[in-house]
């Protein structure tokens, strides 16, 4: 099995919605630091599972757009308690959508929230 992991960091901002959620449901702040991995049984035919520059560009644009976004605003979020782990499973379907995953058979979405606690989310591709 081979892996390809690529990390960025990105500030943004949530409040929760779950009853009780005491100082955090106010908008607050984090500093996020996303790693995807994606993993595979095979190299393709340029010995590659995937081709690191695609999957840093792919993070990068996201990055980018989530970037200083208050969570609870955006449409993905709707109706939903902007937690980190629905965090780290949306930038997982949206990095999917930028890169082409022939041969990759997992993916994984490790999301550290301001070097306190981290969450993952893992699928199947």
């Amino acid at each position: 099995m081979y892996s390809v992991s690529v990390s960025r960091s990105l500030v943004a901002q949530h409040y929760l919605t779950v009853p009780d959620p005491g100082p955090e449901g106010e908008l607050h702040s984090h500093q996020f630091t996303v790693e995807a991995t994606l993993r595979g049984p095979e190299l393709n035919e340029y010995e590659y599972l995937v081709d690191i520059d695609d999957v840093t560009r792919a993070m990068d644009a996201l990055v980018e757009f989530y970037t200083d976004r208050t969570l609870n605003e955006l449409p993905a979020f709707e109706g939903a308690n902007p937690s980190a782990e629905r965090f780290a499973r949306l930038f997982g379907d949206r990095l999917l959508e930028r890169l082409e995953t022939d041969g990759v058979t997992e993916l994984r979405i490790e999301i550290e929230e301001d070097d306190v606690a981290r969450v993952a989310h893992e699928r199947p591709i």
